[in-house]
C-alpha cells in the first residue's frame, strides 16, 4: 500500500490545479486534502477528526505557506519538532517569492521550496515532477517504508 500525499491548500483554484496535475502524473498514491494548517496538523498528529486514521506518515506534504488558522511555517515548525514526523518530506508549494519566506522555510527544515508557476502547463509539469520524485523516486529514511515488504 502506497503512502498518501498530504496536500495542504486553502485556495480553491490552486487546489483544483494541483489535483489535476497530480492526476496527470499518474501517481497511484491517494491524495489527502486539508484546507488549513490546523487541519493539516490534526491529520499529521492523528488528532481531532483524524484521531482514528490509520498509523503512518504521508510520502510527502505539499504545504502552502499562507494558510488560515495555522500558517505553513508554523506547520513546518511542528513537523520538524516532532520525533514521529521529523523525517517526513515537506515541500513548500506557494506563490510567495519573498526572500524572507524562502530563507525562513529552509531554516525551519523544508526539503524544497517551489513557487507556483502562473502558467497552467508549467504548473502541471512542476507538480508532476514533485509527485514523482517524492512519492516514487525518493528513498525514505530507515524505519519508514514506501510499501509493505514481502517476506519470502
Amino acid at each position: 500500500m502506497l503512502k498518501p500525499i498530504l496536500l495542504v491548500e486553502d485556495d480553491k483554484r490552486d487546489l483544483e490545479l494541483t489535483l489535476v496535475a497530480l492526476e496527470r502524473s499518474q501517481l497511484a498514491n491517494d491524495v489527502v486534502i486539508t484546507r488549513d494548517g490546523a487541519q493539516a496538523l490534526d491529520y499529521l498528529l492523528r488528532q481531532g477528526e483524524y484521531a482514528s486514521r490509520p498509523e503512518g506518515n504521508p510520502a510527502v506534504v505539499l504545504l502552502d505557506l499562507k494558510l488560515p488558522k495555522v500558517n505553513g511555517l508554523e506547520v513546518l515548525t511542528t513537523v520538524r519538532g516532532n520525533d514521529a514526523l521529523r523525517a517526513v518530506p515537506v515541500v513548500m508549494l506557494t506563490s510567495s517569492q519573498e526572500e524572507s519566506d524562502v530563507l525562513r522555510s529552509y531554516e525551519l527544515g523544508v526539503n524544497a521550496y517551489v513557487v507556483k508557476p502562473v502558467e497552467f502547463k508549467q504548473f502541471v509539469a512542476a507538480i508532476a515532477e514533485l509527485g514523482i520524485f517524492w512519492a516514487v523516486l525518493n528513498e525514505p529514511p530507515p524505519g519508514s517504508v514506501k510499501s509493505p515488504r514481502r517476506h519470502e
